[in-house]
């Protein structure tokens, strides 16, 4: 996983790991503390793994507002190309 934030692509790069490795359906305004595995009701992301994920979210909010990009729309993008590449 990428560790720093710095550019829109660092943000792609965030949100394509969340989706596509981590298997995480997110949203930019959640805090990481509050994804729950719905198998086991147990916690996604450790206390120390919610708060890393929580600051690079902040960065990508930071990212995005400085270059201003709308992050819902980048962050966004892996989960509508999966939408869009299932069949209806």
């Amino acid at each position: 996983m990428i560790e720093r934030i710095k550019t829109v692509e660092d943000v792609q790069a965030f949100a394509e790991h969340l989706f596509n490795t981590e298997r995480l359906n997110f949203h930019p305004d959640c805090d990481f503390r509050e994804y729950v595995n719905m198998g086991s009701s147990e916690r996604t992301y450790s206390e120390q793994d919610a708060e890393k994920r929580n600051r690079m979210m902040a960065e990508c909010f930071r990212v995005c507002k400085k270059n201003k990009t709308d992050i819902y729309e980048v962050m966004g993008e892996p989960l509508f190309r999966a939408i869009l590449q299932k069949p209806l």
